[in-house]
């Protein structure tokens, strides 16, 4: 039902930024399936906006690259979900997970639009690998067990390995960087 760049995207979908503020929902009462989808559209749009801030701001190729990767899954993950709440009838619901992803996204955001060249790349990939890997968690945890439907449960699950794809290559830039490339 769903392709590989739906999978490769949603890593992002639950992208959560690189703070504490996803583990701590993660706790946190069930979730309604509005309320899970509203924080998958969320997460995405969060790493959408940042990807295309590193576009405009970054010199490295490979990090360019990366960035435009996560803006296009992410961007068709989000498709793909507002597609299937529509044909649920589900209208997302904001929540406490999904504003806890805003001020973390502010935050980060703050962080990195003070740097430049090098430490900005690195700033933006260390970001990356931070939320991917709470996405993951966020996935394996909260969002996947408290989901009920089983169309978006499925679309959660099915998106897991592009997550860790994401994570993964986010992680080999982030090697590559240390390194002084």
């Amino acid at each position: 039902m769903f392709g590989s760049s739906t999978r490769r995207m949603l890593p992002l979908l639950l992208t959560f930024a690189a703070t504490t503020a996803l583990a701590a929902q993660a706790a946190a009462p069930d979730l309604s399936d509005p309320e899970v989808a509203h924080v998958a559209v969320t997460a995405n749009s969060i790493d959408i906006d940042l990807a295309k801030f590193a576009q405009s701001r970054t010199h490295d190729a490979e990090v360019r690259k990366f960035a435009a990767t996560m803006i296009a899954d992410h961007s068709a993950v989000n498709q793909q979900a507002a597609a299937l709440a529509a044909r649920l009838g589900v209208t997302p619901k904001d929540n406490a997970v999904s504003q806890s992803l805003q001020k973390g996204a502010s935050e980060a955001r703050a962080t990195v639009e003070k740097l430049q060249g090098h430490a900005f790349d690195k700033a933006y990939i260390d970001r990356e690998v931070a939320y991917h890997q709470a996405v993951l968690d966020a996935l394996d945890t909260l969002l996947i067990p408290t989901t009920s439907n089983a169309e978006l449960k499925k679309l959660l699950v099915d998106v897991r390995p592009a997550i860790a794809a994401h994570l993964a290559h986010a992680k080999q830039l982030q090697s590559t960087l240390l390194a002084g490339k």
